[in-house]
């Protein structure tokens, strides 16, 4: 006998396979970008967590830490060690405001800045190594989106 999930009135086999299950989709292909990222952001000694700090820094300019922790769904035990590590690195600065001391702002460096010339192939690099177009990723992104509330 199988042990029956019910979910809005569709069955499913706990037994099932995996690969028409919408969560081992997802998580191969996580699986399948980290790794492709891992090798394009390895040359630049960036992990894909700290190029999201600098993807979101090069759009807005200087953010407060709060701000990035929102905007990339991480902690401060987390972000706190990371935004450290580019500091370290040249790559930006941690201030504490003026106005309110409980606030840190973080901005790029010119070498931070610079960095996104040298990254900014990586979203193609991306897509042709997983054989995807601009088009398919755009509707994934949104598929996905769709998801997450």
């Amino acid at each position: 006998m199988h042990n029956l999930i019910v979910c809005n009135d569709l069955f499913m086999s706990a037994t099932a396979v995996l690969d028409p299950m919408l969560c081992f989709a997802v998580y191969s292909a996580e699986r399948r970008i980290g790794q492709v990222y891992r090798e394009l952001l390895a040359p630049h000694g960036l992990s894909y967590t700290q190029y999201l700090v600098l993807i979101a820094l090069w759009e807005d300019g200087e953010l407060a830490v709060g701000r990035i922790g929102e905007l990339l769904g991480l902690d401060s035990g987390t972000l706190s060690p990371l935004l450290k590590r580019l500091e370290a690195r040249g790559l930006l600065t941690r201030s504490r405001s003026a106005r309110d001391e409980r606030m840190v702002a973080v901005a790029l460096t010119e070498t931070g800045l610079a960095l996104r010339d040298e990254l900014a192939d990586v979203p193609r690099c991306l897509g042709e190594r997983l054989g995807t177009t601009r088009e398919q990723a755009a509707a994934l992104v949104q598929a996905l989106g769709a998801l997450v509330p």
